[in-house]
């Protein structure tokens, strides 16, 4: 068990990043028997602690911690995708790599999202930390040139099923986890503990 001081941790002063603590710690290796004693292997248990610089990307992360969803839109006159909206958030638009103008469609998601395609799982990789069966939805709005994939909390899936948003507000993560879906309607009784409409 790693100590307080063995927690890899990251702060930034003047524009930089200060690293403290271990982000790898090495634990022995085990071996791996058969039934019948024959090695067959050994574990290898290593403890990473991984960085992951949001970079402009921050401020759609941070607005899920708010209970806002942020999107970028496109409003460069000269580029044929002049006022697309980009859900998943995109720094730069895709034709014209001029930088996007950072909005919020929350109101736009809560009135028209729906779920344009779906599929249900049990298994999703590994640090899977989503209650299984996990029902992957993939979300469409109105107005938005894209489609974001997300998970639905609450329901059954349907291609068409009315849905809104639901934001990890109480703890967030400050990770893609601190959104999901439910059907529209869905009483706040029956939302995930630090969830919020």
């Amino acid at each position: 068990m790693k100590s307080e001081n063995d927690i890899g941790r990251v702060s930034v002063k003047n524009g930089r990043y200060k690293i403290k603590g271990k982000f790898h710690i090495i634990e022995p290796n085990t071996p791996i028997f058969d039934d019948n004693g024959k090695l067959c292997g050994i574990t290898n248990p290593r403890d990473m602690t991984y960085i992951h610089s949001y970079g402009g990307e921050a401020i759609f992360f941070e607005s899920l911690s708010k209970g806002k969803l942020m999107a970028s839109r496109c409003d460069n006159p000269k580029c044929d995708s002049k006022d697309s909206i980009f859900m998943p958030f995109r720094i730069y638009c895709p034709d014209c790599l001029r930088k996007n103008t950072v909005i919020d469609i929350t109101d736009i998601a809560k009135k028209t999202a729906m779920i344009h395609s779906f599929i249900i799982t049990e298994r999703s990789g590994a640090f899977n930390t989503l209650k299984k069966p996990i029902k992957f939805i993939n979300v469409e709005f109105e107005d938005v040139c894209t489609i974001f994939m997300g998970y639905l909390t609450v329901g059954e899936p349907k291609i068409g099923m009315r849905v809104v948003p639901i934001f990890q507000t109480k703890k967030p993560t400050y990770t893609i986890m601190d959104i999901s879906w439910v059907p529209i309607g869905t009483p706040e009784s029956e939302l995930p503990e630090g969830f919020t409409l």
